[in-house]
């Protein structure tokens, strides 16, 4: 019961068009349904809840420096509590019942299909009205922004390439026809920071299992396996690209600095002002304060970090980025039946702490569920390591993610 519930909240995750989003108002009634049944904090992700204590303190500290303090700024640090709460909400369940990282692969990877054949849809005007799906002329699918859809579908991408490289071979054509319209959709987007995060996700990815699988026959098949995806996804972008209107919003975006990056006040004048702006106001300038100084938000997630949080909520998501990718690293090279997902969340998750120089997304719903799966997986390897070392104490056999899931 509670696992359909689970995999409905996730499901919703992938439909963010506004603030509160269905995804929030589903998941807040999951979460007071864990509290009843069986919520416990626990030794293992404990630096997840303080370091997002602390992120949210900082928050708060922040609306000391506004004038007027409106329902919009009270509704803005009220959604970002509540996110970092459900960090903190899906590190809780898995750590009690590992399987459930199968429940929430399963839900992201159905609600990235859908947006993605939604944002493709609307891209090429496929039934009427289904231009919803397009903001200027760029694919969004069920998101607000090209620039939030695209890296959301980059993890299940993601977790699709590590199937297709590591699992047999019967069911690669279905995982194949769902990466392809994922990485089409990506495409779409016209996101420069979707384009590189999902290039980098795929090649970390393919490493990572490469350097895990030690039979030489089986990474002669990863090379195939690797060579042929890579083909496929080549002519998939070479068909979409004989579209004229696709190509000439590709050769637009395709520039590594666009006009708005390195105008006079442009992007990146505007993130070495900021950081400027900090250095003065440690309890920083109050949530959406630099967006009226400067008409366009910081797109950049540190810098927001120090403005909108102060410096306590600055240093504290560093250090939570930091902090994670660290612990996680080990545990993608343990032969563990959570390895796959480890190794997913820590390729995509890295990508975010890159993207996140030139992005904002501390409203991101999908960035709070890998840093509470990433504390889940490690909490549960803590525990599993712990009781491995107690020579008297019983095996530890945590409820285990589908067979299928491993890697």
């Amino acid at each position: 019961m509670f696992n359909g519930i689970l995999w409905f909240a996730v499901f919703l995750g992938g439909f963010v068009i506004n603030e509160p989003a269905p995804y929030d108002l589903m998941l807040a009634a999951t979460i007071v349904v864990w509290l009843v049944i069986g919520f416990r904090v626990q030794r293992g992700y404990a630096p997840l809840v303080v370091l997002m204590a602390f992120y949210m303190a900082g928050g708060v500290m922040s609306l000391t420096q506004l004038e007027v303090i409106d329902s919009t700024v009270v509704m803005y640090m009220a959604v970002s509590g509540f996110l970092a709460g459900t960090s903190i909400f899906f590190a809780s369940i898995i750590t009690t019942d590992p399987s459930r990282l199968n429940v929430i692969r399963n839900a992201y990877l159905a609600a990235a299909v859908f947006a993605a054949v939604a944002g493709i849809a609307g891209y090429f005007h496929l039934f009427p009205g289904a231009g919803i799906f397009t903001l200027y002329d760029r694919a969004k699918g069920t998101f607000q922004d090209p620039n939030v859809y695209g890296p959301f579908l980059v993890l299940a991408a993601t977790f699709l390439i590590h199937d297709i490289l590591s699992r047999p071979l019967e069911n690669t054509l279905p995982r194949m026809a769902a990466l392809m319209a994922i990485v089409l959709a990506v495409f779409l987007s016209f996101s420069r920071a979707s384009w590189g995060l999902a290039f980098f996700a795929a090649v970390m990815t393919a490493l990572l299992v490469f350097i895990n699988e030690t039979d030489p026959v089986k990474r002669l098949r990863l090379i195939m396996l690797a060579a042929v995806a890579a083909g496929v996804v080549t002519l998939l972008l070479l068909a979409a690209l004989s579209s004229d209107a696709v190509h000439k919003l590709f050769e637009a975006r395709a520039k590594l600095v666009q006009d708005y990056d390195g105008a006079r006040l442009g992007r990146f004048a505007r993130h070495w002002i900021g950081f400027q702006m900090a250095t003065h106001h440690p309890f920083g300038i109050g949530p959406l304060e630099f967006g009226k100084l400067f008409a366009e938000d910081p797109h950049n997630v540190y810098l927001k970090g120090f403005l909108a949080y102060g410096w306590l909520g600055g240093f504290s998501y560093i250090a939570l980025t930091l902090l994670t990718l660290g612990k996680l690293a080990p545990i993608n090279f343990k032969p563990r039946p959570w390895r796959a997902y480890a190794q997913c969340v820590s390729v995509v998750l890295l990508g975010h702490a890159l993207m996140g120089i030139v992005i904002d997304m501390d409203h991101w719903r999908h960035m709070y569920l890998l840093f509470g799966v990433a504390w889940g997986i490690i909490a549960t390897d803590a525990l599993h390591t712990a009781r491995q070392r107690q020579p008297h104490a019983a095996a530890y056999s945590p409820p285990q993610p589908s067979s299928a899931s491993r890697a």
